[in-house]
């Protein structure tokens, strides 16, 4: 009885979370980016700020979760997210992984959809973060890499998508092509959830049995140098840095599944 009520529970709070958050980003683009377009007028400071209110709001939003028992977390080596100009890299098994990302990594940047882009509770922040769209074509390599270089921290999910229910990762190319072309190293991040909840296909309302764990890791940076060192061509060094991400990443999201 009392396990049927907890979930009873979670599926309200998860839904009271889901609610807050959509009327958050109504917020911020009716109210606060508005004031902040007017107050500021310097475009940088401005995407600056921006940035920083969204990492906030983000936190809150985990931390609202955390406190409504819909999960807990702990992040292991965050000490690495201090510094600046990352090629952040990251496994995507639930729809709430780039918010956590978001929420503890500072000058964050980001690829998004372009459903995201004109969605109304979300195009608002988005836009006014100056994250990167990706509806910009031949531009969206130079403009990841310009970012990159000027001290802000990308954050890519390579599979392009949420993992699928079987657990088999499938990379994509383009996050591989950056850091080949930009000469970056990558800084991975192993996130897992236990048990799985908000994956792919999965309806929101359908929580686990208790509350669900999320482990977030930031791992020892892969040198680019190793994948471009042998004078092989860009196209050729991004596909077997996509293979070994591929293989990196299955191994260890296998050893906390």
């Amino acid at each position: 009885m009392l396990d049927r009520l907890g979930r009873y529970w979670r599926v309200l709070a998860t839904g009271i979370s889901f609610t807050a958050f959509g009327i958050g980003g109504l917020l911020l683009r009716v109210l606060v980016f508005p004031v902040l377009q007017l107050l500021v007028r310097q475009k940088n400071q401005r995407i600056a700020w921006s940035r920083s209110i969204i990492r906030w709001v983000f936190r809150g939003f985990v931390g609202l979760m955390r406190l409504l028992g819909v999960l807990r977390y702990e992040i292991v080596g965050s000490e690495k997210l201090e510094r600046k100009g990352l090629l952040i890299l990251a496994n995507h098994p639930t729809l709430i992984d780039t918010v956590f990302l978001m929420a503890f990594v500072k000058h964050a940047d980001c690829i998004v959809k372009s459903n995201l882009w004109n969605n109304p509770f979300t195009r608002g922040p988005v836009r006014a973060a100056g994250y990167i769209s990706n509806e910009q074509g031949t531009e969206l390599l130079e403009a990841c890499i310009a970012t990159l270089r000027a001290g802000n921290n990308l954050i890519i999910f390579p599979e392009g998508t949420r993992t699928p229910a079987d657990g088999v990762i499938s990379m994509k190319r383009g996050a591989a092509n950056i850091a080949v072309r930009g000469i970056c190293n990558v800084t991975p991040v192993v996130i897992s959830c236990d048990p799985p909840t908000l994956g792919k296909g999965e309806k929101w309302w359908r929580v686990p049995p208790h509350f669900a764990r999320f482990r977030i890791e930031v791992k020892e940076d892969i040198p680019i140098q190793r994948f471009i060192g042998a004078g092989e061509s860009d196209v050729m060094a991004a596909r077997h840095l996509t293979e070994y991400l591929q293989n990196y990443f299955t191994e260890e999201s296998q050893h906390y599944a």
